[in-house]
């Protein structure tokens, strides 16, 4: 295999045009096995094969800098740049991450996992170079879903001035779901032009060949060729930013893409090269729905089989949730930032339409567009990745909680979430959603849980915050449900007590069934309501007990378990009793499984367990 010579960015720059073309081929092979094996993002790493290919040989890597926006389409670079005999480990515990990071290797320049940073980080890295007099290029790759995110337009809006500075427009009309808004179509009327820039490049390459007239002749000619091009495309979104514009080209097609950006890189201005890309190219399955194979578990090749648990997960169950709700409720309405299929809203956007809501890669508009329709008497459910909803913090506090207005926000992925890795855990929410006023936070453990939480935010007066995992319910079985705790004892008259809340209640009940074993009763209590705390209920199930352990999948630092420990304090009722807090502390936990995350953070059934049996020893 050709691919198997390539150790760094200067081996591919020897190979032939024919080796290029079917490095392509081996690389898309060994990606397919990959993803199939590992899971991971599938659609946005084949689309991207040439241009990465091509970007590597026209740039001197790693003192050029290449950063991806998002960063789920960086595994080609991974493979070009030193990490092909790591690939199997890809997203595993101790393998190479599906994101760029900057302390694996010194090819990814910029850590990435959220959409809409990259041409800020470019635009940086550009701007540090001229104040150090380097004359290394920056260039930032960036999905067309991306510019439905602001962030891109505050970038463009200080590039200008920018010297060496590339910005490449990956146009695939896809960010994980189909695009939607006005830069989609603008885009969509620009690829359509696309006959003008086939015309431009073919006038070009004809003066070319004209020997010692040709260069002269290309540039002779250019007044009139922007005149043309003005006339064609009326006026270029870009160049009303100042900056240069190429495209919309063939992005899948490595000798012109070099050809273009090695014209890019002479202008030494910032420009913008808008390619045209397949999403999932080269994989049948993958080309016909590019959502479905955006970020899988895994599958099987040959029949394009994702692989699944065969039980519903919370996010599916959210889905028939709001449905159900729907049909009786015509306040009801439902938001996504880009993503309906992996937030559980596709039903409802199919059975719902004039209700339903994608704003793009935008949460933080998707939080005041939500404000906005509370204002007005209708119900808005905002379903979004605990991650992402970090962006919209601002919102949070200065748009819903401070004018108390009644939206509804499900956070889908709480908590670990497997392989991904730092950028995609949600474990920051309930330390800095808690600490808002006027919020009301949930965290059911169960899909039993979950609708009655539902129902209470349903008919709540203010902002309220529901939070669940990716994966499936665990039924909390025999315990006492009430409406803010659920608790149960293992064994008789418990002195020690494991307090937890969502999926972590499993591995309290599993700790507590480890201690009955040992002859140490313990009583298990699950906590629904986060904010408030229901910290009277709590003292109550807390009377008698000597040892505490508070296991939380979540920081600790600002935690619910710190919370809960200073109200508990404040009371008195933590008096003369022992105390833990195993929670997530000082680290971003990486990617591996999330049985190997919690075992390696202290909140395994056996890791809790022995904190009690410690407790219990000591006193």
């Amino acid at each position: 295999m050709i691919l198997d010579r390539i150790d760094s960015p200067s081996d591919v720059k020897l190979l032939s045009s024919d080796e290029l073309d079917e490095l392509a081929g081996e690389i898309r092979e060994t990606i397919i096995n990959t993803v199939a094996k590992n899971g991971g993002h599938l659609a946005a790493n084949l689309c991207v094969v040439e241009l990465t290919i091509a970007l590597h040989r026209i740039f001197d890597l790693p003192k050029d800098k290449i950063i991806f926006d998002v960063g789920h389409q960086s595994y080609v670079h991974k493979l070009l740049t030193g990490r092909r005999k790591d690939f199997d480990g890809l997203r595993r515990l101790g393998g190479i991450s599906g994101f760029p990071k900057r302390d694996e290797s010194e090819f990814d320049a910029f850590g990435a996992g959220h959409s809409s940073t990259s041409i800020s980080a470019a635009a940086g890295i550009a701007a540090a170079n001229k104040l150090s007099g380097s004359d290394a290029y920056t260039v930032a790759v960036v999905g067309d879903g991306a510019f439905t995110g602001g962030m891109i337009y505050e970038a463009l809006n200080n590039c200008s001035d920018k010297e060496k500075l590339i910005i490449v427009l990956n146009d695939n009309d896809m960010s994980i779901s189909p695009n939607v808004g006005g830069m989609s179509e603008y885009f969509s009327k620009v690829r359509s032009s696309a006959k003008y820039f086939r015309f431009k490049n073919g006038t070009k390459r004809f003066f070319e060949h004209i020997p010692l007239l040709g260069k002269g002749l290309i540039k002779g000619t250019r007044k009139i060729k922007n005149s043309i091009k003005r006339i064609a495309m009326s006026q270029n979104f870009f160049e009303q930013f100042g900056l240069n514009y190429y495209g919309p080209l063939n992005g899948n097609d490595i000798t012109h893409l070099e050809r273009v950006l090695a014209e890019a890189k002479d202008d030494k201005k910032c420009s913008v090269v808008h390619i045209c890309t397949t999403k999932g190219k080269g994989y049948k399955y993958a080309e016909e729905r590019p959502d479905l194979f955006h970020g899988i578990s895994g599958f099987d090749i040959e029949s394009g089989k994702i692989n699944s648990s065969g039980r519903q997960s919370f996010s599916e169950h959210f889905g028939e949730l709001i449905c159900k709700h729907a049909e009786q409720n015509e306040k009801i309405a439902a938001i996504t930032a880009a993503m309906p299929d992996g937030t559980g809203l596709s039903q409802f956007a199919k059975r719902f339409p004039n209700r339903f809501y994608d704003v793009g890669i935008a949460e933080e508009h998707a939080l005041t567009f939500a404000c906005g329709l509370a204002t007005e008497g209708v119900i808005p459910v905002f379903a979004v990745y605990s991650t992402f909803v970090q962006r919209a913090f601002d919102q949070l506090i200065h748009d819903a909680a401070l004018q108390n207005l009644h939206i509804i926000v499900m956070l889908d992925r709480a908590g670990l979430v497997a392989n991904d890795g730092a950028t995609h855990h949600g474990i920051f929410d309930t330390a800095f959603i808690s600490e808002i006023p006027n919020i009301t936070f949930y965290s059911p453990n169960s899909f039993e849980s979950l609708d009655i939480c539902f129902e209470k935010a349903l008919s709540a007066s203010g902002p309220v915050v529901i939070r669940y995992p990716k994966g499936n319910d665990y039924e909390f079985a025999g315990a006492v449900k009430e409406t803010d705790v659920d608790y149960l004892d293992i064994g008789e008259n418990p002195k020690s007590a494991v307090i937890t809340y969502g999926r972590l209640t499993e591995n309290a009940y599993d700790a507590a069934v480890i201690l009955n074993k040992k002859g140490i009763s313990a009583r298990v209590i699950s906590i629904k309501t986060l904010s408030p705390l229901p910290i009277a209920r709590i003292n109550e199930l807390l009377s008698g007990i000597e040892s505490i352990v508070f296991a939380e999948e979540g920081i600790k630092n600002g935690g619910v378990a710190q919370r809960l420990c200073a109200e508990m304090a404040e009371s008195g009722a933590i008096c003369k009793k022992r105390f833990c807090i195993k929670a997530i502390d000082g680290v971003f936990p990486q990617h591996a499984s999330n049985k190997e995350l919690l075992e390696l953070l202290g909140l395994s059934p056996e890791a809790i367990a022995c904190e009690i049996e410690r407790m219990k020893n000591e006193a």
